[in-house]
């Protein structure tokens, strides 16, 4: 009869309690459901959307075994809180030693203010260490919180909301770490270092990725670095925090909820919060089971429908309840026990009843959390592209570790959801006090190294007052420049180059003009047009020079010069015409004219140009030129752009080199004569600094690239902002830090070893916005360096802090400039435009805007236009032909 009642009442209990018994295939869908909303959750732009918030938690990296040191940890988030003391040892292998304490977390502690609830924390830190008598001594601190926050480094915490009991007020949307550190300061205590994490994290340690089923519930696992947008990167991983617990907030669960979850969720402090959370976690187990078993009653279907105070009480089953009831020999005896307790007069029925409601609720929380870790089982299987997966869950919590069954049912429901992944699972033991040292420890180390980075980037942070003194001293050499008297110590040689005015839009004709500057030699035939429908058109042929000519005597070079003239003639079928002539080239020279410094070619240094020019003419005895410019590249791209806007005056070179050139009022340059109208000034300040007025600014690795360059002492300040050095200071840089251990596991390759290797075009290309972090390491891979994503981060850092140091000293340098032309002028607000020509300039991705809003900060009363320049040295060299022409024709007249 016994057992025919069992058998007639425990299907009553199922029908009642139908909707709470989920399927396969309801499960499976709801893998699905939540497979998607990880996606959501990983997105930039559905991320404010999604349930599941998918926190980045910048934990990117597990010991490697040399973490060492003793750490204490804050441990808070469940019904207890705790804190530890932990020693990390290094001997061949980590040993951990671990002291803690528990204290109670009082209702009107977490219920109470935040800044009670914090001095609460700081309180039993304090009397933790006062036992341990480590009151005066500093550890880092790693922080355990248990409830959804949103990390932008490892040492802030911005919590989004409380879940579970707490409910302190002040703390939503402010930094823990803050928090705790002002609580702190009133015992005058203090830590090192604050970092805080989800209890998962700390629980993870070398884990695949851990779930926790206690008071609460959530997961964290390890996800591609490639598939999280809330984060710069796409290298490696980083463990994500789940906050599962929301899931469903949407009401996409509403199928599956019943009337008992939504009568638990409106008597909860957070209503229509946590919906997930509150079907699967130990907090609200117990009072859904009382919420049934008082419906029940009521309906005349448990305990002859005899009702007591203690049943119609929130609270008075707890989960531990539960647990007892679910035993299996003493369950029964157990139920009768606790319901007796409860002022309850139950029936051996009632008993049988009661215990399997209490295995209908538990089982359905083991199926919820079954189908989301196997959504995420399945993610982590995808995102390695295997068939078959093998990992290892590691699992916290008073649920999973108390209740008789619960694990069991768990894992048997996991692998049976994903067959095709092999799961381990392994319960933590002091998961969050030794996984919140471990972290710690690790974090410790990073920063550590962090700390060893920043202090080499620091030294080419430019101050606002550094950029200042610069344009300060960059204005008194400009002076130095132009006096005669000091003319020859000046470090900027402020050369005049004869070119007395810019284009006036009635240039017309056919000019000539070679380029010369680099490996390769240019010569064009431009053909100017004045009037209403004014234009340029070019012609030009590419040569090369061989470096044995580069290298040999100035002779041989000027006859190679003639004789790519004579090639092109002959290609433009032009050769007996005599056409004015403009050359431009790249190097310093004094007019009227001559080489200061020039390839390497012999017996040019002193000598005029235009006369070994027309000397090599008349060698060749075919042709005749008429030889009206030598110009500077500089001045060709002041002069290109001034064609298109009559405001430009100042020209500026940006790339491979760096100068500047102006237009200077001729009542001020003591070196030539006349003072009426104005002439453009070649500035040449790649010199500034060679005097050592810059030296408090240059580093070791300027000095590294002086002294193994051609010219060592020379080109100071060209050697710190243009585009032949960046690259070479980037790479000595990459030796040090890797010769510290901080790149490349401290492995120097041969390629890193190679002058030059470390091109300025890896600059602007590993500074790119659009590329990520895979890309960069592809790009570090051709230069033979093996990098991790963390190595990658790095090499971006130091490439762009020297290219920022580089392109604010040119806007100091370029401030100057402008400054002084105002004050010229004697004007209060100064309207002018720079044309600008080179490759830092046009293709770095941050070099342009770093410049001009340098500029603007140091000369606010100069209202600067920026102008690219469109080939500037041969159209501007005809221009200048033009021009000169124009004046020379005008004089005459």
């Amino acid at each position: 009869l016994h057992i025919k009642n069992i058998l007639n009442l425990l299907p009553q209990v199922d029908r009642y309690l139908y909707h709470m018994r989920l399927s396969d295939d309801v499960l499976l869908d709801l893998m699905a459901r939540f497979q998607a909303e990880m996606v959501k959750g990983l997105a930039r732009d559905t991320n404010p959307t999604a349930t599941l918030k998918m926190l980045p938690t910048f934990v990117r990296s597990i010991p490697d075994g040399t973490e060492k040191g003793e750490f204490l940890a804050l441990d808070l988030g469940g019904s207890r809180f705790r804190v530890l003391k932990v020693k990390v040892s290094e001997n061949g292998k980590q040993n951990v030693q671990m002291e803690s304490q528990i204290y109670p977390t009082p209702k009107e502690i977490i219920h109470g203010s935040g800044t009670d609830l914090f001095q609460y924390v700081a309180d039993c830190l304090a009397d933790f260490m006062e036992t341990k008598n480590i009151k005066h001594k500093k550890f880092p601190l790693g922080f355990t919180l248990s409830f959804p926050y949103i990390q932008r480094k490892l040492e802030e915490g911005i919590l989004i909301s409380w879940t579970k009991h707490f409910k302190a007020r002040g703390v939503q949307q402010t930094d823990v770490v803050k928090s705790l550190q002002k609580a702190l300061r009133k015992h005058q205590a203090s830590s090192e270092l604050i970092f805080v994490f989800n209890n998962l994290i700390a629980l993870k340690k070398k884990l695949t990725f851990p779930s926790s089923s206690g008071t609460g519930t959530n997961a964290c696992y390890m996800e591609e670095m490639s598939n999280i947008d809330l984060v710069e990167g796409d290298e490696g991983r980083m463990c994500i925090n789940t906050e599962w617990g929301a899931f469903g907030d949407d009401a996409s669960l509403d199928d599956i909820r019943t009337e008992f979850d939504k009568e638990i969720d409106l008597g909860s402090f957070n209503p229509g919060k946590q919906l997930f959370e509150k079907m699967i976690s130990g907090l609200y187990l117990g009072e859904l089971v009382r919420i049934i078993l008082l419906k029940m009653t009521r309906e005349g279907l448990l305990f002859n429908g005899k009702l007591s105070t203690a049943l119609c009480t929130k609270g008075k089953i707890e989960t531990k309840h539960i647990a007892a009831m679910e035993k299996y020999k003493e369950g029964l005896s157990n139920t009768k026990e606790i319901l007796m307790e409860l002022g309850l007069a139950p029936s051996e029925d009632d008993c049988i009843a009661v215990q399997h409601v209490c295995t209908v609720v538990s089982f359905r929380s083991a199926n919820l959390c079954a189908a989301a870790l196997a959504a995420i089982l399945t993610r982590l299987r995808e995102n390695k592209k295997v068939a078959r997966l093998r990992t290892t869950v590691g699992v916290d919590g008073t649920l999973y570790k108390i209740h008789p069954q619960y694990a069991k049912r768990l894992h048997k429901v996991v692998r049976r959801l994903v067959p095709n992944c092999d799961v381990r699972f392994l319960l933590s033991e002091s998961g969050s006090g030794k996984g919140a040292a471990m972290v710690t420890a690790v974090a410790c180390r990073l920063l550590s190294q962090r700390k060893q980075i920043n202090e080499v980037l620091s030294l080419f942070k430019i101050t606002k007052e550094n950029l200042i003194g610069v344009k300060n001293r960059m204005r008194a050499e400009l002076e130095y420049g132009l006096k005669k008297e000091t003319h020859p110590v000046a470090t900027v040689k402020m050369l005049p180059t004869f070119v007395y005015g810019t284009p006036d839009g009635t240039e017309n004709g056919k000019f000539l003009a070679l380029d010369l500057g680099g490996t390769n030699f240019r010569v064009l035939l431009v053909k100017i047009r004045s009037g209403r429908s004014k234009s340029v058109r070019m012609y030009n042929k590419i040569f090369a020079i061989p470096l044995e000519i580069m290298q040999g005597t100035g002779e041989e070079l000027f006859d190679h010069i003639v004789q790519c003239i004579a090639d092109f003639l002959e290609y433009m079928g032009i050769k007996g015409a005599r056409l004015p002539l403009g050359f431009t080239f790249s190097f310093p020279c004094r007019q009227h004219l001559s080489f200061i410094d020039w390839f390497k070619a012999t017996d040019c240094e002193g000598e005029d140009v235009v006369d070994m020019l027309r000397e090599a003419i008349k060698r060749r005895n075919e042709f005749d030129l008429d030889i009206v410019a030598v110009v500077n590249d500089t001045v060709g791209t002041m002069m290109t752009c001034g064609y298109e806007d009559s405001n430009c005056e100042i020209g500026l070179i940006a790339g491979t080199g760096s100068n500047v050139c102006y237009m200077e009022d001729m009542r001020n340059i003591e070196i030539v004569e006349g003072d009426e109208g104005k002439m453009c000034i070649n500035t040449e300040w790649g010199g500034f600094g060679d005097n050592g007025c810059i030296d408090n600014l240059r580093t070791k690795y300027d000095k590294e690239v002086d002294e193994g360059s051609l010219n060592p002492g020379e080109q100071r300040y060209e050697k710190m902002t243009s585009g032949m050095y960046l690259g070479e200071i980037v790479r000595q840089i990459l030796i040090d830090l890797t010769k510290q251990g901080l790149l490349f596991r401290g492995q120097i390759s041969e390629r890193l070893r190679t002058r030059g290797i470390f091109e300025t075009k890896f600059l602007s290309q590993i500074e790119s916005d659009r590329l990520v972090l895979l890309q960069v390491r592809r790009i570090l891979q051709q230069l033979g360096l093996d990098s991790t994503c963390d190595d990658s981060i790095i090499v971006k850092e130091v490439c762009g802090s020297v290219s920022k140091r580089a392109a604010q000293l040119c806007g100091a340098g370029l401030a100057a400039i402008v400054e002084k032309i105002r004050d010229n002028r004697k004007l209060e607000h100064l309207k002018t435009t720079v044309g600008v020509d080179g490759t830092l300039y046009k293709l770095h991705p941050h070099f342009s805007r770093i410049l001009q809003e340098t500029v603007k900060e140091l000369a606010p009363q100069c209202d600067v236009t920026f102008m690219l320049s469109e080939d500037g040295s041969g159209k501007g060299a005809a221009l200048i032909t033009a021009v000169a022409k124009r004046v020379s024709f005008s004089c005459q007249n």
